[in-house]
């Protein structure tokens, strides 16, 4: 029992000292910022890694998203709502949770582990080292870069998928489940709220720096060798996914329930 508790006091500890270094790091990135557009190559060239790596990703997940939204919809519909309310259902799903949510799983986890990995290999490899005896700030020139371009990046991401799944719910409704193209349409305009589209967005933009900062800090912390990086690319998308669950539930009440409510 006493080992039990032991445990989990243990990482507990290690939850909340990776959380204050954490935002220590963010602190130091934002000192940074005056440097944006020194650093405007480095950043165009990370939002080209995130636009364009992310790509394909983006697309399949948006068209079986929408796909799957559609079947489930009308099944749970049958004989009790109108087809009618169709596209209000994939639309509001889409935009307000699972646009946001399964990039920052699906994109997320695939940068985080991206960010990981590299720099976790430049520090086992002393490579943070050499820069900072040459004079360069890793953190302006590694961290700063990269951060920007998860966070900016996201919500195009998302925006981009939202777009995909609405496609992919249309074809599927009215190619497979004998709905008409004026009655999802019909749908889709029904109860449309600008503010859908943009709390999605705010969600996605926070859940980039989440992302950005997860694999920027377990990347510039990893210690031991190949092994190492191993672990910090592993923990550093662990952490990132349920860092985004948690902020997904504490954003959807900030934002719908608070303030959309007034």
């Amino acid at each position: 029992m006493t080992s039990i508790f032991h445990s989990i006091g243990t990482i507990v500890m290690s939850a909340l000292v990776n959380s204050g270094r954490g935002v220590m790091l963010l602190r130091a990135i934002m000192f940074q910022f005056p440097k944006i557009w020194r650093r405007r190559r480095e950043i165009g060239e990370q939002m080209h890694v995130v636009a364009m790596g992310s790509l394909p990703l983006v697309i399949i997940t948006g068209i079986f998203v929408g796909a799957v939204t559609a079947v489930q919809a009308v099944y749970q519909m049958q004989s009790m709502v109108p087809l009618k309310f169709l596209g209000v259902m994939i639309s509001k799903t889409v935009f307000i949770e699972l646009g946001p949510v399964l990039m920052a799983l699906v994109v997320g986890s695939r940068l985080c582990a991206y960010y990981a990995a590299e720099l976790g290999t430049m520090k086992v490899t002393e490579q943070l080292d050499a820069m900072s005896i040459m004079a360069i700030d890793p953190v302006a020139y590694l961290a700063l870069p990269r951060f920007l371009a998860a966070l900016l990046m996201m919500p195009i991401v998302t925006i981009i998928c939202d777009a995909v799944a609405i496609m992919g719910a249309y074809m599927v409704s009215v190619m497979t489940l004998d709905v008409t193209s004026s009655v999802f349409i019909e749908g889709l305009q029904m109860f449309y709220r600008h503010s859908d589209i943009m709390g999605g967005l705010v969600k996605s933009l926070v859940f980039g720096g989440i992302i950005g900062m997860s694999g920027i800090y377990f990347g510039f912390n990893t210690q031991g060798g190949a092994e190492g990086v191993g672990r910090s690319t592993m923990t550093a998308v662990v952490g990132s996914c349920l860092s985004v669950l948690i902020a997904d539930y504490f954003l959807a009440i900030l934002i719908f329930q608070i303030i959309l409510k007034k």
